[in-house]
């Protein structure tokens, strides 16, 4: 006989679970309106995720957390972050169309190009806009994908979220816990042709790459380069933003792997280039770029 989760974990679960059955048959504006009161809301209060938001927008800005800018900065924040939410909760009930239709997406032809090659396709992303919005509508261009996701507690609202993902043509691994190797599986998924998609700018294994970022050191997912290098993949950036009614898009050049060092040292080359790209496009977009975390090693250590 299994414990039960603690009770605000399967409150959040049981959230969860009403947001995708009910929020998909309430009059969109209206819903918009509600995820943005609780945007709203939260940001007022101020607690620790906000603190958080706060002070990684102040790092961006060159500024620090009491800058009334990064305060009103982080209120768009909280709102583009709530909006993921209201948009994950009535993605399901989109129609294939409707995905694409609510895409802005440039460089669409380097996923065509890459995956024609035949040698594999990784594409990196930040943690910014709505990345399940994106995944769908790389499914909906003809390439579904592999992707990792981290373990959410409790179990249940992990497996939701698989399920989730993948009733939108996604195949979903677990960061950890998982039968079997999960990098040898992305590798066998390269290997065949296939297209993984991996979060990027947050190291969740504690096994990360050091990288400069915004002018302070973090580690960073040392997978997407690693993939790359074993299997010969090609290795994209993308990233993501609101713009207005729609989801920006943008698949950047390629991450060329260097030819000379080591293992190590040529995966962390590479990830320094894709913390490059990071760092301009959440320079372009802080307000959607949903890091709620400690990220630079400075506040990891406290």
């Amino acid at each position: 006989m299994t414990d039960k989760p603690p009770l605000k974990e399967r409150l959040v679960a049981a959230a969860f679970a009403a947001g995708w059955a009910v929020v998909p048959r309430v009059p969109e504006r209206l819903a918009s309106a509600a995820f943005d009161w609780v945007a709203d809301e939260a940001w007022r209060r101020r607690g620790p995720s906000v603190r958080r938001l706060e002070s990684n927008l102040a790092q961006v800005r060159g500024s620090h957390p009491g800058d009334p800018a990064v305060r009103i900065l982080a209120r768009r924040g909280m709102r583009s972050y709530l909006r993921y939410f209201h948009e994950v909760f009535r993605l399901p009930a989109l129609s294939g169309a409707e995905v694409v239709a609510r895409m802005r997406v440039t460089g669409e032809e380097r996923i065509h190009e890459a995956v024609a090659a035949g040698r594999g396709l990784v594409l990196a992303l930040p943690h910014m806009g709505n990345w399940d919005h994106a995944g769908a509508w790389l499914v909906q261009r003809g390439h579904r994908f592999t992707t990792v996701a981290e373990r959410l507690r409790p179990e249940a609202l992990y497996h939701r979220y698989k399920e989730f993902r993948e009733t939108l043509g996604m195949e979903v691994l677990p960061l950890t816990g998982g039968q079997g190797n999960t990098f040898g599986t992305l590798a066998q998924r390269l290997r065949a042709g296939g297209v993984v998609c991996l979060p990027a700018d947050r190291d969740l294994t504690e096994s990360g790459v050091e990288v400069d970022f915004f002018g302070e050191r973090t580690r960073m997912a040392a997978g997407p380069a690693l993939l790359s290098i074993h299997t010969g993949a090609t290795l994209l950036p993308a990233t993501m933003w609101y713009e207005g009614p729609y989801t920006g898009l943008t698949i950047h050049d390629e991450i060329v792997r260097p030819e000379d060092g080591t293992r190590a040292e040529r995966a962390a080359a590479m990830t320094q280039a894709l913390a490059g790209v990071f760092e301009k496009a959440v320079a372009e977009h802080p307000q959607d770029w949903h890091m709620m975390q400690r990220l630079w090693l400075r506040d990891l250590d406290r």
